[in-house]
């Protein structure tokens, strides 16, 4: 691959693209990340809950339960290689009301499918002992759900397709490409740099906008771009001791795991995030929603201080969803979708996705025949 400047070009320094820069830097290929910020993960790898995902509700056979499973077990053994700090403190999902039961049931039976290991039905009286401030009427334990610190794994990635002699090039938006005669890519890099350079091999993860970058490759069927749809949560912060130790969601939502707690690493209490449909990124945090959070929060936590809680911040997920819609999987278009050999295309990488991001990355490398 002489003739090329790079093996591969991924665009985007979230968590994904640089899970996918590792894993085709581990298959010995030059590898250049692409990322329009001044620094890595600034998107929606930065504004997420920091959960490494048990893999308990994805429908069987899809991406999302296969890929969790798998980038959750890899996600543990690489933060102990590279000494990045993480809490396997495990999950519970509660029942809020008698009503809620009977949803742990099929939850319990859905986790043992997607092959989650060392599941547990609680009664409430056993979730109590685990969690004594808990308000429930039975739960679910997940062992293997955690927390973990993002921003040291992305910067661990970094280094990773640093020492393999790749690059992560910051402040430098992609700006589109056409695919060469003879194979690969002419990619167009923007910045006050701009410059165009050569790759055999190109993978746009670009979160937000991955449409955007779909549209910008020259030759892409624009059918083949599903409709972009913007989902928000919002998170507040308790001042004060946290309640739990352990993670604590309700049952899910229609389109998210809802609104839920977590110790984070600094061991301080964190809520959310809730969901709700905006037309733009817009980060804010709406201090008023302070007392729908607080009416949530009492259905397991009855003791939770109102005044305690502090706006804290917003995430924006690219989902593929609207509303009313089925909540579907995640997207890796490759050849076979788009036409484009070469050329893999990630759409709608929300949750589970940074859990499941070293097995997005291997999943990327396959399909590219790597």
């Amino acid at each position: 691959m002489a003739d090329f400047d790079f093996d591969a070009v991924v665009v985007g320094a979230g968590a994904v693209g640089l899970a996918t820069g590792y894993a085709l830097t581990r298959r010995g290929l030059a590898v250049a990340v692409l990322e329009k910020e001044a620094a890595i993960g600034q998107g929606v790898s930065s504004r997420n809950s920091e959960v490494a995902h048990g893999g308990l509700y994805y429908p069987t056979g899809s991406l999302k339960a296969r890929l969790c499973v798998q980038g959750r077990r890899a996600l543990y053994a690489f933060c102990d290689a590279h000494h990045v700090d993480y809490d396997r403190c495990g999950k519970l999902v509660v029942a809020t009301s008698p009503e809620e039961v009977g949803r742990l049931g099929p939850i319990l039976e859905q986790a043992r499918t997607n092959d989650v290991e060392g599941m547990e039905e609680l009664t409430a009286a056993q979730a109590l002992a685990m969690e004594p401030q808990l308000h429930c009427y039975g739960a679910l334990l997940s062992p293997q759900s955690g927390v973990f610190d993002s921003h040291g794994y992305m910067l661990a990635l970094e280094g990773e397709i640093q020492a393999g002699g790749g690059a992560v090039v910051t402040s430098t938006p992609f700006e589109g490409a056409t695919p060469l005669e003879g194979g690969g890519f002419s990619v167009r890099a923007g910045g006050a740099e701009a410059a165009t350079l050569t790759c055999r091999y190109l993978v746009t993860a670009p979160g937000l906008f991955a449409q955007d970058a779909a549209a910008s490759i020259e030759g892409f069927p624009a059918a083949e771009i599903p409709k972009a749809f913007y989902g928000k949560g919002i998170y507040f912060r308790l001042a004060g001791k946290a309640p739990f130790s352990r993670l604590i969601y309700p049952p899910p939502i229609h389109g998210a795991l809802g609104t839920h707690y977590r110790r984070d690493l600094g061991g301080q209490a964190v809520f959310g995030p809730n969901l709700f449909w905006v037309d733009a990124l817009d980060y804010s945090v709406d201090p008023a929603a302070r007392a729908d959070f607080t009416a949530y929060i009492r259905k397991f936590w009855p003791a939770v201080p109102e005044e305690a809680l502090t706006p804290d911040y917003a995430g924006i997920r690219p989902k593929l969803h609207g509303p009313d819609d089925p909540q579907p999987d995640f997207r890796i278009d490759d050849a076979s979708m788009h036409g484009l050999a070469g050329l893999v295309a990630l759409f709608g990488i929300e949750s589970p996705g940074l859990t499941s991001s070293l097995a997005l990355g291997e999943e990327v490398a396959a399909r590219l025949g790597l």
